[in-house]
């Protein structure tokens, strides 16, 4: 269990989303440390831009949030990242992903090191290991003794078997969807149902504690000794961006105060549905508006 007063360090993509109402900071990595740090978390984001206006409006975002941005590198050549963002009527929610980016060239920095060696967590996810640069620096940092928490991010065309796996089975707690459970079973041949196929996962990988999130169906946790299914809330749902990001946050946060995993799941559930009420990823709220969530159950 871990204590109060930890240091989060979270790696790996920052970028804008071009949503249709407008551009909004993001980059899984990079929420989950802003919502951290609402939470009252000390974290810490560690990636890289260009060296461009995109770049600095995001240095600029992180700086009105409260973040610190001495991890956040700058490159001389390569671009800040944009995605494009497209919404169904359903709210679900398809990416098209620039390729060669600024996060793609993430250097493994004495300061990095450093952080990372202090940290006693330490949040990345698989998309920033589409390339081998940004992939060997964040498994360098591996050799730190910190928990290590993994948030698989499949996105077409940037999923490498070899790469996430790699990365699982260095892993202490593992985040994905319901279809990414599904795909990286069917790697395997796992012809099995969803209770069973994260047990599987769980044993596969070795990961002490999976988190499964399944939209609007909710999420479950499995931690070897039980495992724990939520409905989710019953929300309006603007768009579904970065809810996934929000749900690993709220189910750090509360772990590590030493609240128990129905607790953890419970708060996570409500995190993520308060931003599926909001546009993009990064939305402003306070832990009074996650609260009216849970009370409305």
């Amino acid at each position: 269990m871990l204590k109060k007063g930890i240091n989060i360090i979270c790696i790996g993509e920052i970028l804008w989303d071009m949503l249709p109402t407008g551009a909004k900071a993001g980059g899984a990595p990079m929420n989950v440390a802003l919502h951290l740090k609402k939470l009252g978390l000390n974290s810490k984001f560690a990636g890289r831009v260009g060296n461009d206006s995109l770049g600095n409006a995001l240095k600029d975002f992180m700086l009105n949030q409260g973040m610190d941005i001495d991890l956040v590198q700058t490159d001389p050549h390569f671009p800040t990242s944009t995605v494009e963002v497209i919404l169904n009527s359903a709210h679900q929610v398809r990416y098209d992903i620039v390729d060669n980016v600024a996060w793609d060239r993430i250097e493994l920095t004495d300061e990095l090191k450093i952080a990372c060696e202090k940290a006693d967590v330490l949040v990345y996810g698989t998309l920033a290991s589409r390339h081998a640069f940004t992939h060997n620096t964040i498994i360098s940092l591996f050799d730190s003794p910190c928990l290590k928490f993994i948030d698989i991010n499949l996105r077409p065309p940037f999923i490498n078997q070899v790469v996430v796996e790699r990365l699982l089975h260095k892993s202490d707690i593992a985040k994905l969807n319901d279809e990414e459970l599904n795909l990286i079973g069917s790697w395997h041949n796992q012809n099995l149902d969803l209770i069973d196929l994260t047990k599987w996962f769980a044993e596969k990988f070795n990961c002490q504690i999976v988190c499964i999130t399944r939209g609007s169906k909710g999420a479950i946790v499995f931690n070897h000794e039980e495992i724990l299914e939520h409905p989710g809330y019953n929300v309006k749902v603007v768009d579904t961006v970065g809810s996934g990001d929000a749900f690993l946050a709220g189910f750090l946060a509360t772990f590590q105060s030493g609240k128990s995993l129905s607790e953890a799941l419970d708060f996570a559930c409500a995190t993520g549905a308060l931003v599926a009420t909001k546009a993009g990823g990064t939305p402003t709220y306070n832990l009074s508006d996650i609260q009216k969530i849970i009370k409305s159950k």
